[in-house]
């Protein structure tokens, strides 16, 4: 019986963090369903940008009060949770603050002192992002795609991180030697007492409930981040690093439609010659993308990270104006599909079963790709450098080479290229008679 709260921490552990590595091997094959795209070039600049952006935060103070709110929570998170190294060996051996000896009281009570005044701050910062979702009216928090579980989700975090941090203090405004040692206890003092009316024993049960509830809420919030946006806290490192490091407006092409084009307009190139060494002989078998499978395993990853902090969509032209477009759905929109078809993994034994449905039109509509001006505003303006534009380009790609589902102007301009070598509609023989107007 001694040994029994080891025994059953040890258990809780290992189930929290078994879940955990099961759910992030999930996601892992499904960001893997992509297609290959290389990101192995520039690795210092690569290496710079995910130090400045997803650990610097760099982009986030591009806003100053939720910048300087989230980088409170975001250091706090990181800080405090070292603290979590304590709990998990004082749970394994049934140990008490045992890092108090070796650092001494000095060192001690003074990194915990800064856990305290962080959790503080945190609890302070959380509070009032839940007036900012809720109260506020913030135009971007109500956006229809914002209904229903993703404003849930969003809630259900800022709710964790309260009851953690609440408990945090709790800990240690009952921890009776503790708070008799006086080291570290800069914010619990204030808490510890209104615990004064109780026995010894009932604060004893109090710190010992609030350190359980505390270590099994943090392997909960673990393992609730698989279902929720917060995935990001993990992934905004990798999809920093990953990112796209060309010019913006840089658009992707097809090696075989760029050779094929090349050719039209090489009156002496021989149609029938053979490919150069080294480039791309066959035909892709889609142009463009209508499914999650068609896109590269970057794409992906940039779905799962995205923080649907709406930032992308608040400064999107197309959104601004009434139009359907609104990049944050885009990605919303890819993960839930790529989910889904994990699901349909998962269901069939590790066999992609066609389910009759697709990212285009089952998810996203025409209207909403067609919507987009190529801007780069939505990429400019994500905090973790995810590429929304990407998407709608490959899709619209698919629209055009694959179904000819262009719309009408789109369809009248590029039939007045091919037939007058330009946008407009006139003869051929009339293209150059601007250089005759005085």
């Amino acid at each position: 019986m001694q040994y029994l709260p080891n025994l059953f921490f040890a258990l809780a552990l290992i189930a929290g963090m078994g879940f955990f590595l099961m759910n992030i091997r999930k996601v892992s094959r499904n960001i893997k369903l992509g297609k290959d795209v290389n990101r192995t070039d520039k690795k210092p600049e690569r290496l710079k940008n995910m130090i400045m952006i997803a650990l610097g935060q760099s982009k986030m103070i591009k806003r100053p009060l939720s910048g300087f709110l989230h980088i409170i929570v975001y250091v706090g998170f990181i800080i405090i949770n070292i603290e979590v190294l304590e709990i998990i060996i004082d749970g394994l051996f049934g140990t008490h603050r045992i890092f108090q000896v070796p650092l001494g009281n000095e060192i001690y009570g003074f990194l915990i002192g800064t856990f305290e005044v962080l959790a503080t701050l945190v609890f302070v910062a959380v509070v009032i992002f839940w007036l900012r979702r809720n109260v506020s009216n913030i135009k971007r928090f109500l956006s229809k795609e914002m209904k229903g579980w993703p404003k849930n989700d969003g809630n259900n975090i800022l709710y964790f991180e309260m009851v953690l941090m609440s408990l945090f203090l709790i800990m240690n405004a009952t921890d009776t030697p503790f708070q008799q040692a006086g080291i570290g206890n800069v914010v619990s003092q204030f808490i510890s007492p209104l615990f004064d009316g109780f026995s010894l024993e009932v604060i004893h049960t109090i710190e010992r409930s609030a350190w359980w509830f505390h270590i099994l809420g943090i392997l909960v919030f673990l393992n609730y981040l698989f279902y929720s946006k917060h995935l990001h806290i993990l992934l905004a490192f990798p999809n920093t690093y990953f990112a796209n490091l060309n010019l913006k407006g840089q658009f992707t092409n097809l090696e075989s439609v760029t050779t094929e084009v090349k050719l039209m307009m090489d009156p002496d190139a021989d149609p029938y010659a053979a490919p150069p060494e080294g480039a791309e002989d066959t035909v892709p078998e889609k142009f463009g993308a209508s499914d999650v499978a068609d896109l590269n395993w970057v794409q992906l990853l940039n779905a799962y990270t995205c923080t649907e902090c709406g930032r992308c969509t608040s400064v999107c032209p197309a959104n601004l104006t009434g139009k359907e477009l609104s990049p944050r759905k885009i990605m919303m929109d890819t993960r839930d599909r790529l989910e889904e078809v994990g699901r349909n993994i998962d269901l069939n034994k590790g066999t992609f079963v066609d389910d009759g449905k697709q990212l285009l039109n089952d998810y996203i509509s025409p209207e909403e790709l067609w919507a987009c001006t190529s801007c780069n505003a939505c990429v400019e303006e994500c905090p973790v450098n995810i590429d929304p534009l990407s998407i709608i380009m490959d899709m619209r790609r698919y629209l055009v080479m694959e179904e000819s589902a262009a719309p009408q102007e789109l369809n009248m301009m590029m039939t007045n290229i091919e037939n007058n070598g330009a946008p407009w509609q006139y003869n051929q023989q009339d293209r150059l008679n601007w250089a005759d107007e005085e």
